[in-house]
């Protein structure tokens, strides 16, 4: 991917919100068929400018507004707001207390240096492919249970541009929930629990919930090569106390794993020792924790012991704030990454394991590769003769931005259908009154 100069972001972003956003689509996600009168004109926008300038309660009549002010305002960063009880950009005219948040669609925000404490190959706000997988799976485990155990249907995954994942649910319901019935969601997806002075942040009853269940078994398909292979967890005594520390002291005490587990004169584990691989290692913990006596009360042994270290090693972190507060702003798809100039693309749910956060165009390569096309100055002269309309509908297209405005109209094609097919129910319901 071509390499990203931050010092050309500004005009770089003059040529990608002029020729290459997908503003039809865009426009017609949050306008949701323009069923509710001013929905999208009550709708939040916030626009970070250049040197960190932040502007919060824009708003926009249509998606002529919305464009001409984009052009002008060359905004670094957008983010989307709550619909609100009166336009945003009025909300000094309210009465006061009158200005509500009463809309927006149910988020979730996951972000890599939630996993500081367990990745072993990047932190702060780097990444690779080794730890990107805690985003596959992150992924693969909250979209099952809002598919399945929630019913929601609209659920649009987006790449944050640098370090983590969003998730738009965008269900009619949805968007009408209220905070406490969201803060209810998410603590229901919400598994690991405690700040950086709690060593084990996980902790199963003897029921295990089928939700968790399911979540481990996407997680056993990962585990091996992620945790095992790409982490090495159970590389050194340094890594494998954090390890032992999640195993409870009642536990590790009792003389079966004592001796199995005992340190040789160099404080090392005498049998971790034996074993050459985190893979033998892993394989030797279970079955030391398998071997757990009846005369062991209120603790859990056996594969409680090892689905609660996979869990806090790689189940989803979420946060919560950003799910549960109607009126949290959220990044918007297509916005631009100014650190890493990458586009905030939707992810395709057929294809999570192969998305790859390097390859995703940077808004240096769309719009080197939207010049390429105009090789002569004739072409360039005839071509900004035709007009914008033009030029939007047919630009992205030639670009790598692509196959992203294509995941996202598959996503804005099925919210139409099942629009349609409530109208559909509505008036047959009327007719048979």
């Amino acid at each position: 991917m071509e390499p990203f100069d931050p010092a050309e972001l500004p005009e770089l972003l003059k040529l990608y919100y002029r020729r290459l956003f997908p503003y039809a689509q865009y426009y017609r996600w949050l306008n949701y068929g323009g069923v509710v009168k001013n929905y999208f004109q009550h709708r939040e926008f916030s626009f970070t400018l250049k040197d960190d300038i932040y502007i919060r309660y824009q708003s926009f009549n249509n998606q002529s507004d919305l464009e001409k002010e984009m052009q002008k305002m060359n905004p670094y960063k957008i983010d989307i707001g709550a619909v609100y009880s009166h336009r945003p950009n009025q909300h000094n005219t309210v009465k006061l207390g009158a200005f509500q948040a009463q809309e927006k669609e149910l988020v979730f925000d996951i972000d890599m240096t939630d996993y500081d404490d367990v990745r072993r190959c990047c932190s702060s706000a780097d990444i690779c492919s080794k730890c990107w997988t805690l985003m596959t799976m992150a992924i693969r485990i909250i979209d099952r249970a809002l598919k399945e155990d929630f019913g929601f249907k609209h659920r649009l995954w987006v790449y944050s541009g640098r370090r983590g994942v969003h998730c738009w649910v965008c269900d009619e319901s949805v968007r009408k929930l209220s905070s406490a019935v969201r803060s209810g969601i998410v603590e229901y997806l919400s598994l690991v629990k405690g700040g950086q002075d709690v060593k084990k942040k996980v902790h199963l009853s003897e029921n295990v919930h089928p939700f968790v269940r399911k979540s481990i078994s996407i997680i056993k398909k990962y585990f091996e090569g992620y945790a095992l292979v790409g982490q090495d967890i159970l590389e050194n005594k340094e890594s494998w106390d954090k390890i032992l520390a999640l195993v409870p002291e009642n536990i590790l005490s009792q003389d079966h794993f004592y001796v199995s587990l005992q340190y040789n004169e160099k404080g090392d584990h005498f049998n971790f020792q034996k074993h050459h691989s985190s893979l033998q290692r892993w394989e030797y913990l279970k079955k030391a924790a398998s071997q757990c006596p009846s005369n062991i009360k209120n603790e859990k042994c056996g594969p409680w012991l090892e689905w609660e270290i996979m869990l806090q090693y790689c189940f989803p972190r979420l946060d919560i704030n950003v799910s549960k507060g109607i009126n949290h702003l959220l990044k918007s798809p297509f916005s631009v990454h100014p650190k890493t100039g990458r586009i905030s693309v939707p992810i395709d749910l057929q294809k999570v394991d192969q998305f790859d956060p390097f390859a995703v165009p940077t808004i240096s390569s769309i719009c080197h590769e939207l010049d390429a096309i105009f090789t002569s100055e004739a072409e360039k002269e005839e071509n900004q003769a035709e007009s914008d309309i033009k030029h939007r509908t047919r630009d992205y297209k030639k670009t790598s931005l692509a196959p992203y405005v294509k995941v996202f109209e598959q996503f804005l094609e099925n919210l139409d259908k099942s629009r349609k097919g409530e109208l559909l129910k509505k008036s047959d319901l009327q007719k048979d009154f």
